[in-house]
């Protein structure tokens, strides 16, 4: 197997990364083979893409997928839906409880979101107490459907803390929805599906508030302009 020289590379910060975020990484001398290295590598490109503390997308990925399925959208005139997910009261939680229940909540939505999601779809831990999850293929009709059926597992899977005792959290959703050939920018998107957001708070929390635009027809010619080549 070829051996890479490694000279300066910083193998040693690399994976004292990797094993303070949990991976198992042998130790190599100097030279170190391709295999190994990139071993490292994915483990990085990994750890860079995801929270630490729920495992799901961060931002910075999220933000990048959602640019990759406006844009598959836009070709492809296949619709999408995003939802964005706030936590209520959650101040309240770390108020009353410290900030380490706070973070088993947290965990748990996570925990939540993973279970009532399709293979294909995408769960970020968007900042805060806020998720979302990136719906592809997903029509109005099935996003309120998804975003129903998360509120209502997360509202009916209190939380047992150490001492017995149960807390129970809610979220409120906000679903944006892209039509079939819509050619939308991220920020355009990610505004919608916050006013929406806001709208199930205020609304009185624990509840899914949705924007559903009008289908929007694409003629042959227009269709057949999305794919030309400049």
């Amino acid at each position: 197997m070829a051996k890479i020289v490694t000279g300066d590379l910083r193998l040693n910060d690399a994976k004292m990364l990797l094993r303070q975020a949990g991976y198992a990484v042998a130790d190599h001398d100097a030279e170190a083979d391709a295999a190994h290295l990139q071993a490292i590598i994915d483990g990085l490109c990994e750890i860079s893409s995801s929270d630490a503390l729920t495992g799901l997308a961060n931002l910075r990925q999220f933000r990048a997928l959602l640019e990759q399925e406006l844009d598959r959208v836009a070709r492809t005139g296949a619709p999408m839906s995003l939802l964005l997910i706030d936590c209520d009261h959650f101040k309240s939680v770390n108020d009353t409880y410290g900030h380490p229940v706070g973070d088993l909540v947290l965990q748990s939505i996570a925990h939540r979101l993973r279970e009532d999601m399709r293979p294909m779809d995408t769960p970020c831990r968007y900042g805060g107490e806020e998720f979302s999850l990136i719906l592809p293929n997903c029509t109005p009709v099935h996003a309120e459907r998804v975003a129903g059926r998360i509120r209502g597992s997360i509202e009916q899977n209190p939380l047992t803390l150490t001492d017995g005792r149960s807390l129970r959290v809610t979220v409120s959703i906000g679903v944006a929805c892209v039509a079939p050939w819509q050619k939308l920018e991220r920020d355009v998107l990610m505004e919608t599906a916050d006013r929406q957001l806001y709208r199930a708070k205020t609304g009185g929390r624990n509840r899914v508030a949705i924007d559903a635009p009008a289908e929007q027809g694409v003629s042959a010619p227009e269709r057949s302009a999305l794919f030309i080549e400049e």
